[in-house]
This record gives structure tokens, sequence and C-alpha cells, in this order.
């Protein structure tokens, strides 16, 4: 009986989900509302929007599970670099972004730079979607696998909620996405807070969970006070906040925004709210080593990402069930259907559309449409295929952008002599690098392989940019001191 209430109330959400997003269609008429909602969204939708998209199934999922696993200092990179990615993004990025009045980031590097910047940037940055959208896939499946106790597969979940994400995405694009977060973060908020004080009941209450927990270690933080810790310590939380910051869904909530006010506020806001609420999944996931430690050390062994749940499911009555699947499943979708517009709209402005110079207004609109449904595709395809944990998915997938997209992008905006040629050395070297040591099995090694190819970027976007200033000047010089050549008079 529990069990087909849950699913009814699943395929309601879903259905009602579906319907929003259809009537965020009605507000698309070009591409401007299609990839950034017209830039007329008001406080409130920009902080909704920052927000759930970044409170995903890593969050409810992944994290947690990373925390149960190995505590506090595992998830360094998501919330604590997450969250700061936002906070930075909004305090020295926002502003400055929001005044060019652009469609997609890949735009500014085009316009700071030129064509050749702008598609290798582009084209790194969207396959850092690949496993960031896979992952969400991946947790609908799992979603959609326990809510049918079990009759729908995983795979076939992920099928159908693609399809269904797909579905209000295509239509509405950014409308759909900004009217859908604003529903989803009350019923996130909500039923997190709900759903916490009904497990922690079942723990003993949150003091002794706490307690359980910093005397299990899970609560240490800081790394001990050693190099070989505390270099990928910081490589993980850097790799997460910079590689984060040259995204299309950050652009895409700071100018979409009403006002550049508007955009710093609501990119603070979110990215804070992201940080204090993605402690409730992680202490929730913990309360179930208390409630039943049996079950939770079985499914560390097989898959940990099932402990949170799992709990749920055979802990709690079904009014919590309903509260706890309808905040996750408004994470995900959230979360899904912003980072599969995203890089839809960034490779069809930044990439296609350079193949079709006298293409139209309506004509990229449905070039967005079509590429978004290739990219789902895409997607869906490697979520099937892959093995990876959700959390690990996402962590990944900033690794690209981190040495690649944001040297330039910082540079460009905050110093005046960066120029082309420093921005294609920064973005050769900083992905030969990590490549090569990817390759060469460095992963293990103390310099996490992104964070040297992050450096080596800065060095080559500074060498790039002052070496031909300074041999120019030294020619000029030379051509001033240099004696007028001789010349043979017509008497000669």
């Amino acid at each position: 009986m529990n069990g087909s209430m849950l699913l009814s109330f699943v395929i309601l959400y879903l259905t009602c989900s579906i319907g929003i997003g259809l009537y965020a269609a009605t507000l698309v008429h070009n591409t401007q509302d299609f990839a950034v909602a017209g830039r007329r969204l008001p406080l409130p939708l920009v902080t909704a929007t920052v927000f759930a998209t970044w409170f995903g199934a890593e969050t409810v999922l992944g994290i947690s599970a990373t925390f149960v696993k190995d505590g506090l200092r595992a998830v360094v990179a998501d919330p604590f670099g997450s969250s700061l990615c936002l906070i930075l993004a909004g305090l020295l990025f926002a502003r400055r972004l929001y005044r060019l009045n652009l469609l997609t980031i890949g735009d500014y590097y085009r316009l700071r730079y030129n064509r050749a910047v702008e598609v290798l940037c582009t084209l790194c940055i969207v396959a850092s979607y690949l496993g960031w959208v896979s992952a969400q896939i991946k947790a609908l499946g799992l979603v959609f696998n326990i809510v049918t106790d079990g009759a729908m597969s995983q795979p076939i979940g992920m099928v159908t909620g693609a399809l269904i994400v797909l579905t209000y995405t295509t239509f509405g694009g950014m409308f759909s996405v900004a009217i859908l977060d604003f529903v989803q973060i009350t019923i996130i908020m909500g039923g997190m807070i709900y759903i916490g004080s009904v497990v922690s009941g079942l723990a003993g209450g949150v003091e002794a969970v706490v307690s359980h927990a910093a005397a299990a270690g899970k609560l240490d933080f800081f790394p001990p006070a050693e190099l070989e810790s505390w270099i990928p310590f910081l490589g993980a939380w850097i790799t997460m906040m910079f590689g984060s910051i040259p995204q299309q869904d950050v652009f895409q909530r700071i100018t979409s925004a009403r006002d550049e006010q508007t955009a710093v506020r609501g990119s603070v806001l979110g990215g804070s709210l992201y940080f204090f609420f993605a402690f409730v999944p992680m202490f929730l996931a913990y309360c179930a080593t208390l409630i039943d430690p049996a079950q939770v050390a079985d499914l560390m062994d097989r898959d940990s990402q099932l402990v949170l749940p799992t709990l749920i499911v055979r802990h709690t009555p079904i009014v919590a069930q309903i509260v706890f699947f309808g905040a996750l499943l408004s994470a995900i979708m959230s979360c899904s259907s912003a980072t599969l517009l995203a890089p839809s709209v960034a490779f069809s402005e930044n990439i296609v559309k350079g193949f079709m110079p006298r293409i139209g207004d309506r004509g990229l609109l449905r070039v967005m449409r079509t590429v978004l449904i290739g990219f789902a595709a895409i997607v869906l395809l490697f979520a099937l295929r892959s093995e990876a944990t959700i959390f690990r998915m996402v962590e990944s997938a900033y690794k690209v952008t981190l040495v690649a997209a944001f040297v330039p992008l910082f540079a460009g905006l905050y110093w005046a002599r960066a120029t082309t040629q420093g921005a294609l050395l920064a973005i050769a070297t900083g992905l030969g690098t990590w490549i090569t040591l990817e390759l060469a099995g460095a992963p293990d090694a103390i310099w996490p392989p992104q964070i040297v190819g992050f450096l080596v970027a800065a060095a080559a976007m500074v060498a790039g940019s002052l070496l031909p200033q300074i041999i120019d000047r030294r020619a000029e010089i030379a051509r001033v001191d240099r004696p007028p050549p001789l010349t043979r008079s017509l008497s000669d």
C-alpha cells in the first residue's frame, strides 16, 4: 500500500513538472528568452535557480555517501568548494559579465580574445558537463528503481528520467528551469527540514548524532600537517571552486537577472543557502549508522549511494517518504534541466553559429533545441555505461575547465595586458600538462594533475602575454636607434 502511494505521488509530481515546463514554453519567443530568460528574473528566482541548480544528485546521494564513508575532509570539493564558487562568482565576476550583455560565456572569450579561444574554451566547457549531467541521470534511474520497488530497472529509470527532463527543458528553456527551480527549492528546503526532524528523532537527537560522528573522526576537516596531505586537499578544493566558475550555467544565472545588483545578490545568496542545506543530507545519512548499523555496513560494501534512500524507505512513515522523494526528485530534476540547457546553448551559439553566419534568431532557437536533444542522448549513453559514483562523476567534471577556461577568463577580466597569444598558450599548455599527467598515471601523486595544469596555464598566460610585448618594444627601440639607411644621390 505504501509503495503504491509513493509511486502515485511520484507520477503526479512528474506530471505537474512537465505541465509547468510546458507553460513556461509560452514565454519563449527568441534565443534570449530560451537561453537567459530574457534577462528579467527577480532576486527570488535568481536565488532559487542558483541554489536548485547545484543542489542535485551529488548533494543528496553523493556527498552524503562520501561523508559517511570518509568523513568531512573528503567532501572539501563539494559543498565547500562549490559554494565558494557561487559566492566568488557573485562578488568578483557577476558585475563585469552582466554589463557585457552576452548570451553565453563563450561570447566573452570571442569578445576579449578571438574566435579560436572561443571555440577551444566552449568545447572544454561543453565536455565538462558530460559527467555532471550523467550523474543526475544516473540518480534519476536510482530513484525510479527504489520507488517502484525494483519493478523499473535503473537503466530504464535513466531513460525515463532523461525523457521527462528533456521534454520541458526543450520547450521552455531557461524560463522553465527558473520557474520550476522556484517551486522545487520550496519542496527541497521544507522537505529536508521535515525529514531531518523525523530521522534525528529515530537516531536519538541531533546531539547524539553529532557526538557519535565526532567520536568516529568524521568531523575532522583539516588534514594532518604534512605536505603530501595538504596539497591533494587544497587541490580538490580549488578544482571545484575555480573550475566551476567558467561554466555556462553559472553565467546563465548571472545574466538572467533583471539587473547587475540582482545578479550579485542572487549568486551570493544561492551559494550561501547551498552551503548550509548541503549538510542536511550528510546528517541524515549519518543517522543511518545509528539507526541500522548492520544495513549501513552492507550498503557501504555494495553501493554507499543507497544508504540514505534505504533509510527513508525502511524506517520512516509514508508521509516522510513522500516528502523525501519529492525533495530528491526536485533536486535532481532542477539540476538536470539546467545542466542540459547550459552546454546545448553554448555549443549552438559558439560552435554551430560560426558555421552558419546567416542564420536568424528563430533558426538559432531551433538549433539550440536540436542540440539539446542530441546532448541528452550522449549524456544518457555515458550514464548507462559509467560505473563511477555520482560524487566522483561531478568532482571530475571541473578539471578540464580549471586547466583550460579559468585562467583566460580571470586574466581577461582583471589583467589589461592579457593577450590572445597568452590565452591560447595557457589553454594549450594547461590541457597538455593535465592530459599527459593523467595518462602517465599521476592522479595518485601528491600533486593532482589538474592543479599542475592550472599552475602551468597561469604561467603560460603571463609569459605568452608579456614576451611578445617585450620583443615588440625591443624591436621598436632598435628601429629608432638604427641610423637611416645609406642612399645614393642622383648624381652618383
